[in-house]
């Protein structure tokens, strides 16, 4: 997958479409993509979240309008999807700084362009990581379903949760997997567990999940947990998958939290995701 062009792509889509009310599920599936996949990696590579990408562009296009003196304030703001003329003038107002009225009477308003994502070189630092090739194994999870766009903060409150309760604590969680929807759905499913093999049985509350053979890199992340993880995912979507000779093959990623001290900058964990070749 030419992850530029896509996200793009899906940038195309979304400024073909902001005065509709579209949603994370139906971005992602204009370009086959799980919206946790796409989430995921347009946040990475532009810093901003796509809602985050649709609200500011709504707004930059409505200040335009209002700046020219087109339409009613209540036309524009149901045009770019606000229900009522008090939630678009309190939006409006943080993101130009200016009310509507004053934005209308020629106060200075804030311009969004729309995004074009490239990848430029820089740097030479070095990223440590294998091809593996793994048989198909059983992983033991403790998971429930999150939504796409909520998911960056649940996430970290479903691990808390999970060391608060005793009987999951006695199941080995050492791993993080997250197992990819369909395009066209805003929920996945995450898991937190171990090798199936570790544990007799399937303990209440867990649950097995199958994972076929692949070819998998696996990506060395070192420094303090979770940041160490975060960052190696940010340049994995920016320097490594835009020119590696592999592509992400959308079912699970791993997040293998060795033993050691997650907070030494010395912690070694590691992240890996089914790859094949371009």
């Amino acid at each position: 997958m030419d992850w530029v062009r896509t996200i793009n792509e899906a940038i195309e889509y979304m400024e073909e479409n902001l005065t509709e009310d579209i949603t994370l599920a139906d971005i992602s599936k204009s370009v086959n993509l799980s919206a946790f996949h796409f989430q995921r990696a347009f946040t990475l590579l532009t810093d901003m979240s796509p809602a985050e990408y649709l609200r500011k562009r709504r707004l930059s296009q409505a200040g335009s309008e209002l700046a020219k003196g087109d339409g009613k304030v209540i036309d524009i703001a149901l045009k770019y999807g606000y229900d009522t003329p008090e939630s678009f003038t309190k939006a409006f107002t943080r993101f130009h700084g200016v009310s509507p009225a004053q934005a209308r009477k020629g106060e200075p308003i804030r311009f969004m362009s729309r995004y074009t994502v490239r990848i430029t070189i820089e740097g030479g630092c070095i990223m440590e990581y294998n091809i593996e090739r793994w048989e198909a194994m059983e992983l033991l999870v403790h998971a429930k379903e999150f939504n796409a766009e909520t998911s960056e903060e649940e996430i970290p409150k479903f691990w808390d949760e999970y060391y608060a309760d005793e009987e999951y604590r006695k199941i080995p969680g050492y791993l993080g997997v997250c197992a990819q929807e369909k395009a066209g759905r805003n929920e996945f499913k995450y898991g937190i567990g171990c090798k199936a093999s570790d544990v007799d049985g399937v303990p209440d509350g867990f649950e097995v999940i199958h994972i076929p053979e692949y070819d998998w890199a696996v990506f060395k992340c070192v420094g303090p947990a979770p940041k160490a993880i975060q960052d190696m995912w940010e340049r994995i979507y920016k320097e490594w998958l835009p020119v590696s000779d592999y592509e992400l093959i959308p079912d699970v990623d791993i997040e293998n939290y060795l033993p050691g001290d997650a907070a030494s900058k010395d912690y070694v964990s590691e992240i890996c995701i089914p790859v094949k070749k371009k």
